[in-house]
């Protein structure tokens, strides 16, 4: 069950009962009581009138009065909850911001919520922001998000006009689509091409068109569980292992541009550098440390080595000192 999903169920089990224990919630949602407190934080950020009270007889409920009710939300404001939870931005990227905050409004009371009880003078929201775009975001444009959801909630195959990363043109493809995830800031299509699940980027999703014959996907296969598996078969691609010595204060930087691509760093290195290895599915995944210039050396294995040496020579005749005049 996704986040925006458990949500959701939180908000209806807190409607049925009068008063409930996070253990309750935990056991019935399938979660830890940590992850239950956190969604539970999440709906007070939002507005949404849940009290926590510690003690014996303690426990989690909507306050009374004015309480939240999931009856009072059309279809389309639930299934909208449902998909992206209480996160505006995300509502806003499907179409859905209008009946998003129409949602909000409707679980959230007219009258202001009692102060905190843990004797703090700021709330919470007053102290975190929390941003889930990547760091210097691209900026390349995406296409209709909305009306590709729409059209992929028609159940029907897609035809598409896809450009492949590092590819200098795109192809036409049949696919079938199981629908949108959203992960690390940027929008990908689930779908299944000649049986196999791929993961296609948005923002080089050229065109596409609905035909006429109903999507075939795989016995037993979902979005969810489908994106999951891509997503770890993507992150588990260790064919390549990079060692390079990099200037120890270029560490912080190399955590942050390479991600979990980054298997160690030890300072096994000398004159100010640390020992990195760095795990990529083929060996052209090397260009990427180019942008550590002469912060890093690739030392091994041999052929990354040879192509940093053929790129560098590149580098180095495309771009000659110009004559002053």
């Amino acid at each position: 069950m996704s986040r925006p999903q458990r949500l959701i169920e939180l908000l209806a089990a807190l409607q049925a009962r009068r008063r409930t224990t996070a253990e309750a919630l935990a056991e019935e949602l399938g979660v830890s009581t940590r992850t239950v407190l956190r969604d539970v934080r999440a709906l007070v950020d939002a507005g949404i009138p849940v009290c926590t009270e510690r003690g014996r007889y303690g426990g989690i409920s909507l306050l009374p009065g004015d309480q939240a009710d999931l009856s009072k939300l059309t279809t389309g404001e639930a299934d909208l909850l449902r998909a992206v939870g209480l996160d505006l931005d995300r509502a806003r990227q499907l179409g859905g911001e209008a009946a998003a905050r129409s949602a909000l409004r409707k679980l959230t009371p007219r009258r202001a919520l009692p102060p905190a009880r843990d004797g703090l003078p700021l709330a919470l929201t007053d102290v975190i922001v929390i941003d889930n775009r990547p760091w210097f975001e691209d900026a390349a444009p995406l296409p209709d998000v909305a009306g590709l959801v729409r059209d992929v909630r028609m159940a029907r195959r897609l035809w598409i006009v896809y450009r492949r990363s590092g590819a200098e043109s795109a192809r036409e493809l049949v696919v079938d689509p199981y629908g949108l995830v959203q992960r690390g800031g940027r929008w990908y299509l689930v779908a299944d091409r000649d049986g196999e699940p791929r993961l296609f980027a948005l923002s080089r999703l050229q065109h596409w068109a609905l035909l006429d014959s109903d999507r075939r996907l795989r016995p037993g296969a979902d979005l969810a569980g489908t994106a999951r598996k891509l997503g770890e078969e993507l992150e588990s691609r260790d064919r390549v292992v990079v060692t390079a010595r990099l200037d120890a204060g270029s560490l912080d930087l190399a955590r942050r541009v390479l991600g979990a691509r980054l298997k160690e760093a030890s300072d096994r290195g000398d004159h100010g550098r640390v020992e990195i290895t760095v795990a990529y599915d083929q060996v052209d995944g090397v260009r990427q440390l180019l942008q550590f210039g002469e912060h890093i050396e690739v030392v091994a294995p041999e052929p990354a080595r040879r192509l940093v040496e053929r790129l560098a020579t590149h580098l180095a005749r495309t771009h000659p000192p110009v004559a002053e005049t």
